[in-house]
């Protein structure tokens, strides 16, 4: 035990490497821009929306296509199945992910400021919880939205899960749900954060020995 407490600390002391630090605050660019792009698209055909419905889900709120007219129609069609309206007030996520996304970024260029590998290590820690959290978060809105159906809907339906990722076919829709630029930059920002733990691993096994040389 004591041992790998050893080693752990060891780790936890390196230092980053220039590589390392740049990739650590290209990661914190990449969090600053999902601000600006879509994390996550649903789009709904049927016979009588042969162009479809489409809806973008932002980190501050729901956008609809068609200049927002999409999002009414949506809510409009929701009401008919008694589903609530799908509006930004009922988000709390829209009030803490910006926030939270900025706290990130700065957490993220104090570890590149700060050159060792234990300030890195806990903001990736934070980043990941942080994604985790924000899908799971998400998966659960969407499942209460399609199980707290009003009883006195015109048109009964089932309860039912709106679908996260992949087709689903909802009485006459096809509903199609997929993620956006925004979330395939948090993928790039994991990529990068683990790419410069590794550099910085590396870049340290190999300071020893050339130090005995």
């Amino acid at each position: 035990m004591h041992a790998i407490l050893e080693r752990s600390n060891r780790f936890l002391d390196l230092p980053l490497n220039f590589a390392s630090r740049l990739l650590v605050v290209g990661a914190a660019v990449l969090l600053v821009v999902t601000l600006t792009q879509p994390l996550w698209n649903l789009t709904m055909f049927a016979p009588q929306y042969q162009d479809g419905l489409r809806m973008d889900i932002y980190t501050e709120g729901l956008k609809g296509g068609n200049n927002g007219q999409d999002l009414k129609e949506i809510n409009l069609l929701n009401h008919y199945i008694g589903m609530r309206d799908l509006a930004n007030e009922d988000f709390t996520e829209f009030k803490w992910m910006p926030f939270a996304i900025g706290a990130l970024a700065l957490l993220l260029l104090r570890a590149a400021a700060h050159g060792r590998m234990v300030a890195l290590v806990d903001g990736t820690v934070m980043f990941c919880y942080f994604g985790a959290f924000s899908l799971w978060s998400f998966g659960h809105k969407m499942y209460m939205y399609g199980h707290d159906l009003a009883p006195t809907a015109a048109v009964k339906v089932p309860p039912f899960m709106p679908p996260m990722f992949g087709f689903k076919q909802m009485a006459n829709f096809e509903v199609y749900s997929y993620p956006a630029i925004g979330t395939y930059l948090f993928v790039g920002t994991a990529v990068l954060l683990a790419a410069a733990i590794v550099l910085a691993w590396r870049a340290g096994r190999r300071a020893p020995a050339t130090a005995a040389v």
